[in-house]
């Protein structure tokens, strides 16, 4: 069975409000006014431009395999 990214989440003790994931979105999935939620139908799967230029590593994804969702265990 395919894991897949179902969709990002914003750690919320992480962030740091800077804003950095907002410009680099091609698809302007990350919306620009606080608390800054995530429009996960306008994410492209492949793309990893904003878990990438996030400094403090807020962003994370959540995988599917089938039916079941894999999330990162929080800290």
């Amino acid at each position: 069975m395919m894991v897949r990214r179902d969709h990002l989440l914003r750690h919320p003790d992480r962030c740091t409000h800077n804003a950095i994931c907002i410009p680099v979105c091609p698809t302007g999935a990350w919306l620009s006014t606080p608390p800054y939620k995530f429009d996960s139908s306008r994410c492209m799967e492949s793309c990893r431009l904003c878990l990438d230029a996030c400094p403090t590593q807020a962003i994370y994804g959540v995988f599917r395999k089938g039916e079941k969702l894999l999330s990162p265990k929080q800290e």
